[in-house]
């Protein structure tokens, strides 16, 4: 299974942004896929944080439009993935056994939760997106 993180979303959702037509093809090939695809609810919140505040490049999306995205997200057939029972100890374990530090703790959650989930590769833009055991990383653009 295929797990989504923010920055993909992101460039998905803003047309202006340069890596926009490679985004929403890797969005597609994970909807297309029968290996299934989902998106952490960490990544949902990550995402609306990015294109509905204020000083986001361009013009900052609404509400409605970025419920809008989300909302196709799930239609195309993606899950949301929410933590379960004992995810907070599990992520507390993780982050002290990697030694992640500072804003990675925010990727953690992401993967823990994809990888909770069932999800078994997290496509991603970012090189330095935290790695846990079990979840493969993979730059689709």
């Amino acid at each position: 299974m295929i797990a989504i993180d923010t920055n993909l979303l992101v460039y998905a959702h803003r047309s202006r942004t340069s890596e926009h037509a490679r985004a929403r093809k890797a969005i597609d090939r994970a909807a297309a896929g029968d290996e299934g695809w989902g998106i952490a609810a960490a990544t949902v919140t990550e995402f609306w944080a990015i294109a509905t505040h204020p000083a986001s490049a361009g013009r900052p999306s609404t509400a409605n439009q970025a419920a809008a995205f989300v909302r196709a997200l799930v239609q195309a057939g993606a899950q949301i993935w929410l933590p379960g029972p004992g995810f907070g100890d599990r992520l507390l374990q993780l982050a002290t056994d990697l030694d992640v530090i500072g804003a990675r703790v925010f990727d953690l959650q992401i993967a823990l939760a994809a990888f909770e989930g069932g999800a078994t590769e997290l496509w991603t833009h970012d090189v330095r997106f935290v790695k846990i055991p079990g979840l493969r990383l993979h730059d689709p653009l």
